[in-house]
């Protein structure tokens, strides 16, 4: 069954750079489910918090789902996410290191599920930022270049 894509944290990948990644479920109510397969999400100020031995996604807004009852959620609680001890505990300890932080890359479903990409990152400095904007700019030139070019006989 194909993964369709509901929102991505483009924010993420130009603030962070991402070492490692990692799918996990996530735990939502009835009205928040639909509210996910009609993409009234998003994930720019979201980020993943551990505390004790589970993983809590804070600050991601799932909009309010308009046919539920007068008693729907709230769109920014705080939701559970669903991994495994082993990988949790390998986070955690990753996490705690200076400058290392989680967050959200993207919320797909999957199989009828709802599912959370998660990235350990570390933060980008100002001058890395300028540089791959730089490295990015120097790529569509050549490509550029070399789609106006002629093709060469022998």
């Amino acid at each position: 069954m194909p993964v369709k894509v509901v929102v991505t944290n483009r924010k993420a990948f130009h603030e962070y750079n991402i070492i490692e990644t990692v799918e996990a479920g996530i735990a939502l109510t009835g009205s928040e489910i639909k509210s996910v397969r009609a993409g009234k999400v998003s994930l720019g100020d979201a980020y993943v918090k551990s505390e004790g031995k589970q993983m809590w996604l804070y600050n991601a807004h799932i909009a309010r789902y308009d046919a539920a009852s007068y008693m729907g959620h709230d769109p920014v609680r705080p939701r559970r996410l669903l991994l495994h001890r082993k990988e949790i505990m390998n986070f955690t300890s990753q996490s705690v290191q200076k400058g290392f932080t989680l967050i959200p890359l993207r919320l797909y479903i999957k199989d009828s599920y709802a599912k959370l990409e998660i990235a350990l990152a570390r933060g980008k400095r100002q001058f890395d930022k300028r540089e791959a904007i730089a490295e990015r700019e120097s790529k569509r030139k050549l490509d550029r270049v070399i789609k106006t070019r002629p093709a060469t006989r022998k």
